[in-house]
């Protein structure tokens, strides 16, 4: 079987090196891909048209999608009835990740356990409430925001200017039903993220991990994309996974027979755990980065299998095997990420850091001569395995030191918290 990737990150790179476990490495293509992946296709991941085109040529016979935006543009709908499986949700599904809106309107309807939200159809509305609630709260756009687009609020001021710059960088309009974002509940507690393999009906859940989702130490600063994650979950119980299960997958999984959408795919659960329990944050219709560099190496199973298995109706038999021990993904990120910061600066380093861990790639490129390049924020995911915690995260770090690029930037305390 010939396997086309769809995307460019770290993920994508993950994808590509768990998928030569099941198939030759010549067999599976990634589109655009990066300067870590091989069989590259420069098309751009919207294109369906030069998509459908080249999986033609080539007699690919899967597709599996790494961003979201393919999805919310509807590439699933696209390739149905064309012979090529596409592995991601139908565009209607993909809704739960496109629209903020839609997702909270969905987790309610079903009893998804969630925190309270408001939506708004003046400015008037939103600025009475940022009073009453004293700006204890989340403001969130409503659509994509590429990991952005959500303000964490403390004060009346901090929620005020959120708006403010909310309006700046994504132009909200009194035009349609409701303004283009909305207002949560601020739930105190911790993160973490849920994966599994769907095929609309049964769910196989990987590894839970942890993501840093701040830029600095002791998660301070701005939002990223993500500068880190580990799994599994020294304080994963089965009690916990057990109301999960029952408040949160299972009710969603309903939701979706329900609303009779086609899903195979990857779903995410974005998690807060709170002392009343679990409470989604949000879904990701798609594996979320950098979580995948843990996930797939801590997977035993085929991928391949579990994929095929969302298709063919076999999924319930498929419950994945893990490798033991605990993994460590460190990003390794350009200064000024997430805002402004420089590209095309030389790495090295990767084959001495490659010794003892697992490199993915990132915001890189080659160029003509071989030569690696940097050609994003965040560059590369180093990834450390152990026996214990502790040993992977020394495994993970002692790697990182071994890379160089300009003004090369890391948090030093992945995977710490769960440290006694």
């Amino acid at each position: 079987m010939k396997i086309a990737i769809l995307g460019s990150g770290g993920r994508e790179h993950a994808l590509a090196w768990k998928f030569a476990q099941s198939v030759p490495e010549k067999n599976v293509y990634v589109i655009p891909g990066n300067g870590g992946t091989g069989n590259n296709a420069p098309i751009d991941s919207t294109d369906f048209d030069a998509i459908k085109a080249f999986c033609r040529y080539e007699g690919i016979e899967l597709i599996f999608v790494g961003p979201e935006l393919p999805l919310v543009k509807g590439i699933t709908d696209y390739f149905e009835g064309s012979g090529i499986k596409v592995f991601g949700p139908s565009k209607r599904a993909a809704r739960l990740e496109g629209s903020k809106i839609t997702a909270k309107k969905f987790m309610k309807h079903y009893g998804v356990s969630t925190g309270n939200f408001w939506l708004f159809n003046s400015l008037a509305q939103a600025y009475k409430l940022i009073e009453d609630l004293n700006g204890n709260l989340v403001i969130k756009y409503d659509g994509l925001a590429g990991g952005k687009g959500v303000y964490v609020c403390s004060s009346v001021e901090e929620a005020k200017e959120a708006l403010e710059e909310l309006n700046t960088e994504y132009r909200y309009s009194e035009s349609e039903e409701f303004l283009d974002f909305l207002i949560e509940e601020k739930l105190i507690g911790y993160e973490i993220s849920i994966i599994g393999f769907t095929d609309g009906r049964h769910i196989q859940l990987l590894h839970p991990s942890q993501d840093h989702k701040q830029l600095l130490n002791n998660d301070k600063g701005p939002n990223t994309g993500g500068m880190g994650a580990y799994c599994p979950l020294p304080f994963y119980t089965p009690h916990l996974h057990a109301q999960i299960m029952e408040q949160v997958v299972n009710p969603t999984l309903k939701g979706l027979q329900a609303e009779k959408v086609s899903y195979q795919g990857v779903i995410y659960f974005g998690l807060m755990i709170t002392n009343e329990g679990p409470k989604l944050l949000e879904y990701n219709v798609r594996f979320g980065d950098p979580e995948t560099e843990v996930l797939l190496p801590s997977l035993q199973s085929d991928l391949l299998q579990l994929v095929l298995a969302c298709f063919d109706g076999t999924l319930p038999a498929h419950t994945p095997q893990f490798n033991p021990g605990f993994y460590i993904d460190v990003v390794l990120a350009a200064k000024g990420y997430p805002k402004v910061y420089e590209k095309n600066n030389p790495i090295q380093g990767i084959s001495d850091a490659q010794d003892s861990a697992l490199v993915f790639h990132a915001g890189t490129k080659k160029t003509d001569d071989g030569t690696l390049l940097t050609n994003g924020g965040r560059v590369l995911n180093v990834v450390g395995n152990g026996s214990t915690l502790h040993q992977a995260i020394e495994n993970a770090y002692a790697a990182c030191s071994k890379i160089y690029f300009k003004d090369c930037y890391y948090r030093t305390d992945i995977g710490k918290r769960s440290l006694p």
